[in-house]
């Protein structure tokens, strides 16, 4: 089986990228699948994940105009697809150009988008932003039911667009747990890119309120910094910042809570990680990945939008109370067991083998 991948950057150190790297991994060294990598950063230099060396990537350069790239990336897409010759292609990149792939490339290998993102997942103050988003929006709606299938990441994600050829596969869980959180640190983690969409600002905003009562508590924030946003200048009692590590398992090991205040997601693997160790987690009921993966006052929080109250009180709540901090890890540990690397790539091998088959039938 040949493959073609369509992303944007593989050397960051997001979700896309784990997601990529892992499946592209299991598909080669599994099944020895074809992988080859469409990017827009200097192909593979500077990764952060580990990429099959089989692999094979392919990078487009977009330097001019926002008109002339599109041009020049159709043309790119097109010679890379004449030469690769792949028996599918997938699109792994929420740009505008990437969910009209569709609308301009000539090709009888089939498409598929799988979607990382929530559709709304952009925040606009003025009135012309907001309307200038919602066209974005409906254009974005229009053209995933262009595509052979879209893949969603769950039930959630995929309501949330009004298509007719979707299909749900979630994310794996890469790794198996060596061992399971303790939960008795007086350390909370959040694992986030500096970025306005996760919403770091937040979790910043409240946490002096909850070291008011709890001033043992520490935390640890991971994340590549970003210059504009400069949250790591914040002078803020009891809170360290840490750059993105490989050796994440041990991370949510050594903590006791996992927070998270993203303003969109759309199935974040810092929770099923985290839970897959036991760690009990807190997020913003925010579009639309949280919802998926905890279920409220079971095996984990799930927080009203913006109701900053409500977060205070559950951290505390999850701070003063060890046996429930227990209770919520196991069962947040039992929860994302569907999750399992080796039933994800199983439902993505029978998916390819069912489009393949019927294109060429």
């Amino acid at each position: 089986m040949k493959l073609l991948y369509i992303t944007q950057r593989i050397n960051e150190e997001g979700g896309i990228q784990r997601v990529l790297s892992v499946k592209t991994n299991y598909l080669i060294e599994k099944w020895n699948y074809q992988i080859s990598i469409i990017t827009q950063n200097d192909g593979d230099s500077d990764v952060f994940f580990e990429f099959n060396r089989a692999i094979r990537f392919y990078d487009i350069s977009l330097k001019k105009g926002k008109l002339l790239n599109l041009f020049e990336y159709k043309k790119q897409l097109q010679k890379h697809i004449s030469l690769l010759k792949p028996d599918c292609i997938i699109v792994c990149d929420f740009a505008l150009k990437s969910f009209s792939i569709p609308l301009f490339l000539k090709t009888d290998v089939p498409v598929i988008f799988e979607a990382h993102g929530s559709r709304f997942n952009e925040y606009r103050k003025t009135f012309f932003g907001r309307f200038t988003g919602k066209l974005k929006y409906e254009y974005r709606n229009y053209c995933a039911s262009k595509f052979l299938f879209f893949v969603a990441l769950s039930k959630e994600s995929l309501k949330e667009w009004s298509i007719k050829n979707g299909r749900i596969i979630s994310n794996p869980l890469w790794f198996k747990v060596s061992q399971t959180a303790k939960l008795e640190e007086k350390k909370i983690i959040m694992i986030a890119r500096h970025s306005y969409e996760k919403g770091i600002d937040r979790i910043l905003k409240i946490w002096p309120l909850i070291t008011q009562k709890h001033p043992e508590w520490t935390l640890e924030i991971f994340g590549k910094p970003n210059k504009t946003l400069q949250f790591e200048k914040q002078q803020i009692n009891n809170v360290t910042f840490s750059n993105p590590v490989h050796n994440i398992q041990e991370v949510y090991q050594a903590a006791s809570i996992l927070v998270m205040t993203s303003r969109n997601e759309a199935l974040p693997m810092v929770l099923i990680e985290a839970m897959s160790v036991g760690l009990p987690c807190i997020a913003y009921d925010c579009p639309v990945g949280p919802k998926a993966i905890i279920r409220n006052n079971e095996n984990g929080f799930l927080i009203e939008e913006e109701n900053e109250k409500s977060f205070v009180e559950k951290v505390s709540l999850l701070m003063e109370d060890e046996i429930l901090r227990k209770k919520m890890g196991h069962k947040a540990q039992e929860s994302v067991q569907k999750y399992d690397i080796d039933l994800i790539m199983d439902q993505w091998k029978n998916f390819f083998e069912e489009i393949v088959k019927a294109n060429l039938s």
